[in-house]
């Protein structure tokens, strides 16, 4: 098995991650500090964790546990762009491609979650 950026969910979070962060620029000034900054973080939160659970495939209940953080954050990150079009600083349109790139993301996830055994090693 390669490193954690060769796995497909990786890379789609990464993709939606730098989606939100293109899009995040669109969102007023005064959303610096908190929507701006809590959509972007959350989004790259999706890999920093994933690259953690990597790290700890030895482990299956803290493997799980991670991916599970994981697909929180990729929640909360529709979260965030639900505020931003119900704030009208985007459209639903513009947040489209995004949506179903990370429900992809969070079905990806959800099959790792469910089947630790398949990636976690064998001590």
């Amino acid at each position: 098995m390669g490193g954690v950026k060769d796995l497909i969910v990786y890379q789609k979070a990464f993709d939606v991650a730098m989606m939100v962060f293109r899009l995040a620029r669109k969102f007023p000034p005064e959303e610096k500090y908190s929507l701006t900054s809590q959509c972007v973080r959350s989004s790259r939160s999706v890999c920093a964790q994933m690259a953690e659970a990597f790290r700890k495939r030895r482990y299956p209940l803290h493997f799980t546990s991670k991916l599970t953080d994981c697909d929180g954050e990729n929640s909360e990150t529709q979260t965030w762009l639900d505020f931003a079009v119900a704030c009208e600083y985007v459209t639903r349109e513009e947040v489209k491609d995004i949506y179903t790139l990370s429900e992809e993301v969070g079905n990806l996830l959800c099959a790792m979650i469910n089947n630790p055994e398949k990636w976690c090693r064998k001590p």
